[in-house]
């Protein structure tokens, strides 16, 4: 099992990758340096809140759904699993709408 910045951090590169983002874009967007991202993003830092929540809306992503994408099995053990799957889902839809309303802005 991933510690927290492991798990933070490979969803936070995941993300990025979906969103087709740079770490310098995202570290731009997030007011944070590039060396700093890229180790958050190898779980070799712990973000505290206010850069977690900056890194979030550098993605246009709500804090509590990157959170949630970020979470081992383990922890959702104690909710139905198929209100774990929908939740997934509707993440994921979240973050590839905005992709698609991405593109079609000029």
């Amino acid at each position: 099992m991933k510690n927290i910045s492991e798990s933070i951090g490979s969803t936070i590169k995941l993300c990025r990758d979906r969103r087709k983002l740079s770490q310098k874009g995202l570290a731009d967007k997030a007011g944070i340096s590039v060396s700093y991202l890229s180790l958050l993003e190898q779980g070799k830092r712990t973000a505290n809140l206010e850069v977690l929540e900056a890194v979030a809306a550098g993605l246009d992503l709500p804090l509590n759904v990157l959170i949630f994408l970020a979470s081992d099995k383990s922890e959702l053990a104690g909710i139905d699993e198929a209100i774990v799957e929908k939740l997934s889902l509707l993440a994921w839809k979240l973050i590839e709408r905005d992709d698609r309303d991405a593109a079609l802005q000029p």
